[in-house]
């Protein structure tokens, strides 16, 4: 069977190295930016260039979009100059950002209208996974639509659920958000407390890692605050749009989430400080100023 033309729109951090990934597994490509300079290198390994959205959909099969916040998908795919204006009666639309669930379900319904299906397929696993095609891929969606796009979902991830219906794989990325952000809240706390009242950080960690208090975040993010390494996989200035996303689905279906609620709080306490752009672990500085001193790890 042939492959699926994919056009591929969002070449940032998380964006570039998944188009990569799609041409290494031997996909026809095409690619958008709206910095035309994060294109060149995709360019250069074989991928066409698209002059708008609609253009790329007009020469693609199946359209990806993985860009920052609900406004920028909802202007890549429905805007004026969007991907809805360049679909065929067949195609297939995916998602892969983190948005509102309400916003995936509305593009769904106005791509249905012309014949298309839309996948909202959100991902963890960060640049690392990313860049090692191991992301995990929650999918929201017709299921038989997805079974279409499996092999551009195993080009890009180790694990691909089927969440639901559209909406879905968003409500599922932002229950994993929750999670992540109190994780990191945790981490921080038991270091701060730990480093103040004199303990030796390292064999910490190497006491507690594959114990009850083991997690993705203490494994990955605490040697970073310790080192004081706050170059981002994730940034706050991301999270902080996860967790209002989740907040705001919260309120509107009267779900209390009041330790997501602190955690966004603290980080933007952070971005105020400058770190806006920094790793999720630059939460700890946030705890360091409400102890009254910068903790010299």
């Amino acid at each position: 069977m042939q492959r699926e033309r994919v056009g591929f729109i969002g070449l940032g951090r998380m964006g570039k190295p998944m188009a990569m990934n799609l041409l290494k597994a031997g996909f026809e490509l095409i690619v958008w930016n709206r910095t035309r300079s994060k294109m060149e290198e995709l360019l250069s390994m074989g991928a066409a260039a698209a002059h708008s959205p609609k253009d790329l959909a007009e020469h693609s099969d199946v359209v990806i979009t993985i860009v920052s916040d609900t406004p920028d998908v909802m202007e890549v795919i429905l805007g004026d100059n969007g991907v809805i204006h360049g679909v065929r009666e067949g195609m297939v639309v995916i998602d892969m950002s983190t948005i509102s669930p309400c916003a995936a379900q509305q593009i769904a319904a106005a791509l249905s209208e012309r014949g298309v299906q839309f996948l909202d397929a959100p991902v963890t696993g960060g640049e690392k996974g990313a860049i090692e095609a191991t992301l995990n891929i929650m999918v929201g969606g017709d299921e038989k639509t997805l079974e279409r796009c499996m092999p551009i979902f195993k080009a890009l991830g180790k694990k691909v659920v089927h969440m639901g219906g559209n909406g879905m794989g968003q409500v599922a990325k932002l229950a994993n958000q929750i999670i992540c952000a109190i994780n990191i809240l945790a981490v921080c706390e038991g270091l701060m407390f730990a480093k103040k009242l004199g303990l030796d950080m390292n064999k910490l960690l190497d006491a507690i890692s594959d114990g009850a208090a083991s997690s993705w975040m203490l494994s990955n993010l605490a040697p970073k605050m310790l080192e004081r390494d706050f170059e981002p996989g994730f940034s706050i200035r991301l999270q902080l749009k996860d967790i209002r996303l989740a907040l705001e689905m919260a309120q509107k279906m009267m779900i209390p989430l009041p330790v997501t609620a602190l955690v966004g709080q603290l980080m933007r306490a952070v971005e105020a400080l400058g770190f806006g752009d920094k790793g999720t672990q630059a939460t700890i500085l946030a705890l360091e100023r409400l102890s009254g001193v910068e903790v010299n790890w």
